[in-house]
């Protein structure tokens, strides 16, 4: 049985923008996270994203804009020796009330429906508390990586943080750790 991961994306796999990430020239992926993707694909995880992009709500980019910075995404996990099977985004903002931002369980709902996935065997890789929650909502594995908001959201909200989440120093961490622990992991 393939094992299924989900991604956060802007400081997960990309450098995060406090003026949002709004096009595929400032979608600049963090040093080791394709690699990552690859390493994780190669040890027969299916990688998802899920991603929360209130910049389409805001007017920030558009949906073409936001595809270019997918497609920049396939592409360099591709030739990383990478596949993301799937990318979730949630284009609406705090206000809209919709059950697919996280922290709400939504989209994390939705990609383990659409993969068959039982939650318990499913990680969540995300940099801030709301990443966690979602994956903790549903009985999912949240890790922590310190990249993007990640020093923040552990300095912040450290005892916060939902039951059993693990903490890496990034993306590439988090590949070495399951894959070190690949036999009882997969």
């Amino acid at each position: 049985m393939r094992k299924r991961i989900i991604l956060g994306r802007d400081g997960v796999i990309n450098q995060d923008r406090d003026d949002f990430v709004k096009s595929a020239e400032e979608w600049i992926p963090i040093a080791g996270s394709m690699d990552a993707i690859a390493f994780l694909t190669e040890a027969g995880y299916t990688v998802a994203v899920a991603t929360n992009q209130s910049g389409i709500g805001r007017k920030y980019f558009t949906m073409q804009e936001l595809t270019e910075m997918h497609n920049k995404m396939h592409r360099l996990a591709q030739q990383a020796g990478g596949v993301i099977d799937g990318i979730w985004f949630c284009p609406h903002t705090a206000a809209d009330g919709c059950d697919c931002r996280k922290p709400a369980p939504g989209m994390v709902s939705d990609i383990l429906s659409r993969f068959n996935a039982e939650a318990a065997d499913t990680w969540l890789v995300g940099d801030s508390l709301r990443d966690l929650q979602a994956i903790a909502a549903v009985g999912g594995k949240p890790a922590l990586v310190l990249t993007g908001k990640g020093k923040k959201t552990l300095a912040a909200e450290g005892d916060s943080l939902p039951e059993n989440t693990q903490v890496f120093d990034n993306l590439l961490a988090f590949s070495q750790y399951l894959l070190q622990n690949h036999a009882e992991a997969v």
